[in-house]
């Protein structure tokens, strides 16, 4: 597998690119200007001939991001990344969205120090809607892993969706179109951290609450209520010594509550990114 090579380290006092490398099938674009001059942040864009991933291709990248660099991917493949010491790796690619009768597999790769950050983001939809298919595909899976120094496992993450005996993904997963993780580790996220679990907690104690007697609910009714399927349903969880990262869970009946959620708690980043996630 042919991979590709990224380098974002400071150089003058401002993250720079100092290395880049990529073959056929895909080629990575770095803008000059993604967003405000203002912040440090250098922002990659991977683009694919032919618009997509076709079937027998491997995309594969290795990045090391340097001490006090920061820098922004915005397409999924197989990663190996490293991160240093008060430097930023974030990871924010749209959807994976298999075809029909697709296989699909990734393996994450990050090694980080106690004072590296990592913002990730990975999430798959159920399929190409306006052509009827709804977890169609024969198989996925994308594993997230990440290690501290010494190659110690601070987290590990596999998704795997298949069809089985137990029935087909779309029987299971029902109504939800979307499932996604977002990961958030590291001292240039805490502040998000903190919120993205008040929100969360906020949001679904208001969808899986009961409704009250005298909402027009008496005693009665009210034990054999049923409660409607929420159309978005979110966890949080914490992980690593202290509680230094959070895992975010999400399944959502569809792709745009999915964008509107991401827009809305990782907007505080556009101070340290120039611009916010998924706008």
């Amino acid at each position: 597998m042919e991979r590709g090579k990224l380098v974002v380290e400071r150089v003058e006092g401002r993250s720079t690119l100092t290395r880049c490398f990529s073959k056929y099938p895909f080629k990575f674009i770095v803008p000059n200007k993604a967003g405000s001059s203002k912040a440090d942040a250098v922002w990659i864009y991977t683009i694919t001939y032919g618009g997509g991933v076709v079937s027998g291709d491997s995309m594969a990248c290795d990045v090391t991001v340097g001490d006090g660099a920061t820098a922004v991917l915005t397409t999924q493949s197989s990663t190996k990344a490293s991160i240093g010491k008060g430097a930023l790796l974030v990871v924010i690619p749209d959807p994976v969205t298999c075809f029909s009768t697709a296989k699909y597999s990734q393996i994450q790769n990050f090694k980080v120090v106690p004072e590296s950050s990592l913002l990730l983001v990975d999430w798959i939809t159920s399929g190409r809607h306006e052509r009827g298919e709804k977890w169609a595909f024969s198989h996925y899976k994308s594993t997230n892993h990440i290690l501290l120094q010494g190659n110690e496992t601070l987290f590990l993450d596999t998704t795997s969706l298949e069809h089985g005996r137990h029935g087909g993904i779309s029987e299971r997963l029902q109504d939800y179109q979307v499932i996604a993780m977002i990961v958030l580790l590291g001292p240039k996220l805490k502040l998000i951290q903190s919120q993205i679990q008040e929100d969360v907690k906020k949001l679904m104690s208001q969808q899986l609450r009961l409704p009250s007697v005298s909402a027009g609910c008496s005693s009665e009714s009210g034990s054999s209520y049923r409660l409607p399927k929420p159309s978005f349903l979110a966890s949080c969880s914490t992980f690593g010594p202290k509680g230094a990262g959070v895992v975010i869970r999400v399944a959502s009946m569809t792709t745009e509550s999915v964008y509107n959620f991401l827009q809305d708690q990782l907007a505080s980043l556009e101070a340290l990114l120039g611009a916010a996630p998924y706008l």
